[in-house]
């Protein structure tokens, strides 16, 4: 053996020495890929179910409002015809009453006044 071929021997065990310690960061590397990729997994079929019941929940809070919707369109149909029927008593009734009231009050003072002794005046 040459000097050569002894240098080319050395060269080739460090390249290999070299290789086997590269290797064990890239083994590792694999590792946390492996585990990375049933993280999602997990993650990815979790969601699934989730993501599923958060649709039927907004559906079925869809269709409530829609009903309070109606129940509220309802209340203000409602609320409209009071406002009418009031006012109409209001117009129908109110006058005559107040006319009433007027009278009945001029009768009482009317009443009133005539029922109280006159005040006497004193002779000087």
């Amino acid at each position: 053996m040459s000097g050569g071929d002894i240098a080319g021997l050395i060269a080739a065990g460090v390249f290999a020495v070299l290789v086997a310690l590269l290797a064990v960061p890239v083994w590792k590397l694999g590792k946390v890929f492996d585990e990375l990729r049933t993280t999602i997994r997990s993650v990815s079929n979790e969601t699934t179910p989730l993501i599923e019941e958060v649709t039927s929940t907004v559906t079925t809070t869809h269709q409530q409002l829609k009903n309070v919707d109606g129940i509220t369109s309802n209340v203000s149909d409602a609320t409209a015809n009071l406002s009418a029927l009031s006012s109409l008593v209001a117009a129908t009734v109110g006058a005559p009453l107040i006319k009433v009231a007027a009278f009945s009050y001029g009768v009482r003072t009317a009443l009133a006044g005539r029922s109280k002794p006159a005040p006497r005046r004193r002779s000087r």
